[in-house]
C-alpha cells in the first residue's frame, strides 16, 4: 500500500471486503423479527418473569464483532506483510551507510543487505542521496549516489574472506563528512572485534562529531570461527570461536581433498564461554586425508580451516644399529628419539630384526621419513633402495655413532672424516663445545639459541666450498653440528652427534624436540628452503592455486591475490586471501585466522548513537496474528450466543443459521488462502519420482528443439541399456540445476547451446557441489563437425566457447583426452573412441595420476581414485541416441558408417556403467579374465 509499510501477497483477495455489507444484512435480519399483536389481557402477564428471552434482532455490537472477525479473515487470506521502518529519523540530509564486509558478516550477509536496501528505500522516499562505504576498502572514494545507483552498488558487494581493520577507513570517512557537511550515518555492524575494534569506535566518535549515528547490531546470528587445528597423537582437535551467546552447540565437518565428508565432530560451548574444541577420534590415516574443516551450516570463510601437509601426522620409522639394553632404557638411542618425536608423529620402531631388514620393511610401507641412529655400512640393495626413495621425496635423518664414523657410504649430506673427534678428557687439550648458531636460511632459523648444550664428541666433515651452505647448526669453533641437503624431491639430514647421551647432551634439551619438529614439518611440505638446504637459490614465493570467497566456497584467485613466501604462517589478508597456494601436489594452506587469533564482541558503548536491530528491519508475515484474532472473535461470538440464547440447546435451535453462514465464510476464506506448502509438495513428488528407479537426467536448456532431441536421446539410451544390460532405468528426467535437487541422478547430460545466456551462479554452484559429491556431468557441445581441420579439441567452435564460459566458474580438475588404458574404454564394451552423430571430436575426462613403473604400464585398465566428475564431448551423443515414437532415428549421422550408431550406443553404455560402477574394471584380476574370454 502506497505510503504504508504494509504489503499483501494476494491483494486481489481484499475484494472479499465487498461482501461485508451482505454479511451485515444477513446477520441483521436473522433471526426473523417477531410480529407484534396488541392484546389487552397481556398487561396481566407483565409481572410474570419469563424463563428465557429471545431478542427481536441481533445486537449491533454482536454484529460488529462478527463483521470484524470476517474482515480479519479476509485480510489474513490476502497475506499481509509488514515492512517496518528502520528507525532512522526523517531528514533531508544525505545518508551514509557504513558496512562491515569481512568474514564476520558473511553468515548473515543477506540480512545486512536487506537492511541496507530498506535504508536506501526510505532515503528514496525522502528524496535523499545515499553513499555506501564498505569498511574493507579504505582507499575507495565515498560518493553520494541516487537510490537506484546505490542499490546497484549494494548488490555488487560481497563479504571478504579475511579480517579487516576498520580504523583504516576513518580518514576516508572524515574527508567525505568534511566535504558533505550535514549527513546521517548508519553503521551496519557485524558485532565482531578481531582486533582494534575499540580504536575504530573511538575514532568514529571523534570523526562524526554531532551528526546522527544509528548502529545496527543484534538480531543476526553470531558468527563462528575455526582456528588452531592440531593433529595430535590420538586425535585431531580444532578450536571453535564465537563472539558472545549465539549457537551453543554444533557440528564441525571434516572433508578430504575432493570435498567428500570423512567425519563429523560435535562441539558445545559452556555458559559464557567464547571458545571450545571439536575433536575427531579417527585413525591417523583418515586424519591425514583431511584437507578442510568447516562448521556445518555456517556460510563464512572464518568457519573454515584448511589443512595442508604440515598438519599431517607423519609415520616415522626409527632404526638403530646399537645394542639396546632393556634393563637400562636410558642408554638406548630409541628412547630419546621416541620421546622427542611422539608429540607430533607416529613412531614405528625397527625392533627384533636386523637394521637392514627394518629399513627394507619401512621402505615397503612407504614411510615419508626414516631415522637411522648409528647405522654404518648398508647392503648394496638397501643402499640403492634408500637412494631411490630419497629421490622420490623421502626424508632420511641420520645420527652419528661409532659405526657411522667408520663407514664410507655416500648417504650423508657432506663428506666425513673417518674416526671423528673427541673433545675434552685427559688425552686432549680441547674442551667440550657449545652450540653457537643456526643457519639463517636453514629450517632451524628462528629457534632460540640454547646455551647449556655441550658436545664432547662428533664426526667431522671434510672442508670444501659448499660445506657452509649445507651447515644448519654449528659449534663455537665453526664445525657443523647438523648438515643437510636436498636430493631429488627428498632430503638428507645428518646430526654429527649420537642420538643418546654418549656424545652430547643435545637429546636431553627442548631444542632437540624443536629441531626434529622442523625437520618433520619440512618432510611434509617441502618448498625449496634456499642455500642452506641444497645450495640452490632461495625460492621466493608460491602462487595462489584456489582461494576462498567470503562465504567459504572455493573459486579462482581474485585479481588482488599475490604470491606469498613459502614459509608463510600468518592469517589471510587482502593480498593473500585464504586458500591453497603453490603446486597442486603439495599446496600451502592459508587460513582466515591464525592459530593465535581470537574474536570478541564489539563494544560500541563508547560512542553516542541510536541502536537498531536487524530483526526490526525484516518483513513480518501478519497472517498468523490475524487468523488467531479472527478465531478468538468467533469463539467470543459463540459464547455470547450461548448466553443470550439460554444455553447450548437454544444456540443449536435458534442460532444455527448465522453460525452456519459464518462457518461457511471461514471455510471459504481458508480454502482461498494460498497454500504455503505447494512448493514442498512439488519437490517431494520430484524426489519420489527420481528415487523410485535409477534414472538418467539431462539439463533443460530452454531451446525447444534441443530439449526434444536430448529427451528422445536419453530415452533411446535408456531403452538400449534395458536391452543390453541388467539396468532397467526409468524414464529420463529433465532438470533445472538452479532449482532441482541433483543428488538423485548418477549422470546428468548437459547439451551446450551456443549463444544461450550463462546459467546463474546458483546453478553453477549446485553443479559444482553435485560433482564434488560424486556425481558426473557429461557436457556435449554437439559441434565436432564445425571444428577446423586437425583441431580435434574444437577449441574455437561456438559450443566450446560457451562451455568455457560455464566452466570458468567451476572448480574442475585437470582434464585429458580419454587414454587407451582408461577404465572408461572397458567398463562394458571394449572401445577405442566415443562417437555420436559425429566421430571427429575428442572425449575428455579427469586426468589420471601418472604411473611410470613397468607394472603400471602393463596394466590393461587404469583408473583414478574415483569416477571422473566431468566428461566433455563434442560428438552430439544424444543426437545419435534420439529415436522417434515409431522407432525410427530422428537425426542422420556424419559420416554415417554402418556401425556408427551402434558404437554411439555402446559409448553411452560405457559412460553410464562407468558412473554407476566406478573403477572396478581397473582391477588387474578382472581385466585379464575379460580379455581371455574374448580370445585375445
Amino acid at each position: 500500500m502506497a505510503g504504508l509499510p504494509l504489503s499483501f501477497a494476494e491483494p486481489l483477495l481484499l475484494l472479499g471486503l465487498l461482501s461485508l455489507p451482505v454479511l451485515w444484512w444477513l446477520l441483521r435480519v436473522m433471526p426473523p423479527r417477531p410480529r407484534r399483536i396488541e392484546f389487552p389481557p397481556t398487561r396481566l402477564l407483565f409481572d410474570i418473569a419469563p424463563r428465557e428471552e429471545t431478542p427481536s434482532r441481533t445486537p449491533w455490537w454482536l454484529t460488529a464483532l462478527r463483521l470484524a472477525a470476517a474482515a480479519l479473515l479476509i485480510f489474513a487470506a490476502a497475506g499481509p506483510i509488514l515492512n517496518p521502518k528502520t528507525g532512522l529519523a526523517g531528514s533531508t540530509a544525505p545518508l551514509l551507510i557504513l558496512l562491515d564486509d569481512d568474514w564476520g558478516a558473511a553468515s548473515s550477509w543477506d540480512t545486512r543487505i536487506k537492511a541496507a536496501d530498506e535504508l536506501i528505500a526510505n532515503a528514496d522516499n525522502d528524496r535523499r542521496g545515499v553513499a555506501i562505504a564498505p569498511l574493507s576498502e579504505p582507499a575507495r572514494d565515498i560518493t553520494i549516489m541516487p537510490s537506484g545507483a546505490a542499490r546497484v552498488a549494494l548488490q555488487q558487494l560481497a563479504p571478504h574472506p579475511y579480517t579487516i581493520d576498520r580504523s583504516e577507513a576513518l580518514p576516508t570517512i572524515a574527508r567525505f563528512l568534511k566535504a558533505t557537511g550535514d549527513c546521517e550515518i548508519a553503521w551496519l555492524s557485524d558485532g565482531v572485534d578481531a582486533g582494534r575494534g575499540t580504536d575504530f569506535v573511538s575514532g568514529l566518535a571523534k570523526t562524526i562529531g554531532e551528526r546522527t549515528l544509528t548502529i545496527f547490531e543484534g538480531g543476526a546470528p553470531s558468527p563462528l570461527a575455526l582456528t588452531a587445528a592440531e593433529n595430535a597423537a590420538a586425535k585431531m582437535t580444532v578450536k571453535v570461536l564465537r563472539t558472545d551467546g549465539g549457537l551453543a552447540t554444533g557440528v564441525v565437518r571434516a572433508l578430504d581433498a575432493k570435498s567428500l565428508p570423512i567425519a563429523d565432530a560435535r562441539f558445545s560451548f559452556a555458559a559464557g564461554s567464547r571458545e571450545t574444541e571439536a575433536t575427531f577420534d579417527l585413525p591417523v590415516e583418515l586424519r591425514n586425508d583431511i584437507t578442510r574443516l568447516e562448521v556445518a551450516g555456517e556460510r563464512s570463510a572464518g568457519a573454515v580451516q584448511l589443512l595442508d601437509k604440515r598438519w599431517r601426522r607423519r609415520a616415522i620409522g626409527i632404526v638403530t644399529a646399537s645394542t639396546s639394553d632393556t634393563a637400562q632404557p636410558l642408554l638406548a638411542p630409541t628412547f630419546y628419539l621416541t620421546r622427542a618425536l611422539a608429540p607430533f608423529a607416529d613412531i614405528r620402531l625397527g625392533e627384533r630384526v636386523a637394521p637392514q631388514q627394518a629399513i627394507g620393511q619401512f621402505l615397503d610401507q612407504k614411510l615419508p621419513m626414516i631415522v637411522m641412529a648409528d647405522v654404518g655400512t648398508l647392503a648394496p640393495d638397501i643402499h640403492d633402495r634408500l637412494a631411490a626413495w630419497i629421490d622420490q621425496g623421502g626424508v632420511l635423518v641420520r645420527f652419528a655413532g661409532p659405526r657411522l664414523a667408520q663407514g664410507d657410504d655416500d648417504l650423508v649430506p657432506v663428506k666425513l672424516r673417518r674416526g671423528g673427534r673427541t673433545l675434552g678428557g685427559s688425552l686432549t687439550w680441547e674442551k667440550p663445545q657449545h652450540l653457537t648458531a643456526f643457519a639463517a636460511d636453514g629450517p632451524f632459523a628462528g629457534l632460540a639459541m640454547p646455551k647449556d648444550i655441550t658436545v664432547s664428541r662428533q664426526v667431522l666433515a671434510e672442508p670444501d666450498a659448499v660445506l657452509s651452505t649445507k651447515s644448519w647448526a654449528s659449534l663455537e669453533d665453526g664445525t657443523p653440528l647438523v648438515t643437510g641437503e636436498r636430493r631429488g624431491k627428498g632430503m638428507l639430514v645428518l646430526f654429527h652427534v649420537s642420538a643418546d647421551m654418549r656424545w652430547s647432551d643435545l637429546p636431553m634439551s627442548g631444542s632437540f624436540v624443536e629441531m626434529l619438529r622442523r625437520i618433520v614439518d619440512t618432510s611434509g611440505y617441502t618448498p625449496k628452503q634456499g642455500a642452506g638446504v641444497a645450495g640452490e637459490a632461495k625460492a621466493e614465493t608460491v602462487a595462489p592455486l584456489h582461494t576462498l570467497d567470503g562465504f567459504g566456497a572455493f573459486g579462482p584467485p581474485p585479481s588482488t591475490a599475490k604470491p606469498l613466501p613459502a614459509d608463510f604462517k600468518d592469517h589471510a589478508t587482502l593480498d593473500h586471501p585464504p586458500g591453497f597456494y603453490g603446486p597442486a601436489e603439495g599446496p600451502l594452506a592459508v587460513n582466515t585466522l591464525a592459530p593465535a587469533d581470537r574474536i570478541a564482541p564489539l563494544d560500541t558503548s563508547a560512542i553516542s548513537a541510536r541502536r537498531a536491530s536487524y530483526t526490526n528491519a525484516e518483513p513480518r508475515d501478519l497472517r498468523g496474528i490475524l487468523l488467531s484474532a479472527s478465531l478468538a472473535l468467533f469463539l467470543i461470538d459463540a459464547i455470547v450466543v450461548a448466553v443470550l440464547g439460554g444455553g447450548l440447546a437454544a444456540l443449536v435451535r435458534r442460532r444455527a443459521a448465522p453460525a452456519a453462514i459464518v462457518f461457511a465464510l471461514v471455510l471459504g476464506s481458508l480454502l482461498a488462502m494460498p497454500s504455503p506448502i505447494r512448493a514442498d509438495e512439488a519437490s517431494d513428488d520430484f524426489a519420489m519420482r527420481a528415487v523410485s528407479q535409477t534414472r538418467l537426467a539431462y539439463v533443460v536448456t530452454g531451446n525447444a528443439d534441443v530439449d526434444s532431441i536430448v529427451k528422445a536421446g536419453m530415452a533411446g539410451l535408456t531403452l538400449y541399456l534395458a536391452q543390453r544390460t541388467a539396468l532397467e532405468a526409468g524414464d529420463p528426467v529433465g532438470v533445472d540445476p538452479a532449482h532441482d535437487e541433483l543428488a538423485f541422478f548418477p549422470l546428468i547430460y548437459w547439451p551446450i547451446v551456443p549463444g544461450a545466456p550463462k546459467p546463474p551462479q546458483d546453478a553453477i554452484n549446485r553443479i559444482d557441489a553435485y560433482m564434488k559429491q560424486g556425481g558426473t556431468v557429461l557436457f556435449d557441445t554437439r559441434d565436432a563437425v564445425e571444428a577446423a581441420p586437425g583441431d580435434n579439441s574444437g577449441a574455437q567452435t561456438p559450443g566450446m566457447q560457451a562451455l568455457r564460459d560455464i566452466l570458468s566458474s567451476l572448480d574442475i580438475p585437470e582434464l585429458e583426452p580419454v587414454p587407451r588404458e582408461h577404465v572408461l574404454t572397458k567398463t562394458f564394451y571394449l572401445l577405442r573412441d566415443f562417437p555420436g552423430r559425429f566421430v571427429s571430436g575428442q572425449t575428455w575426462v579427469e586426468s589420471l595420476p601418472r604411473e611410470d613403473d613397468e607394472e603400471a604400464a602393463a596394466r590393461p585398465a587404469r583408473g583414478g581414485d574415483g569416477v571422473s566428475p566431468i566428461i566433455i564431448s563434442s560428438n552430439d551423443l544424444a543426437g545419435a541416441w534420439a529415436m522417434r515414437s515409431d522407432g525410427q532415428y530422428m537425426l542422420p549421422l556424419v559420416p554415417g558408417e554402418p556401425k556408427q550408431r551402434d558404437y554411439a550406443f555402446r559409448a553411452g553404455v560405457n559412460i553410464v556403467m562407468y558412473t554407476l560402477t566406478g573403477n572396478y574394471k581397473a582391477d588387474q584380476v578382472h581385466a585379464p579374465a575379460l580379455i581371455e574370454r574374448l580370445g585375445q
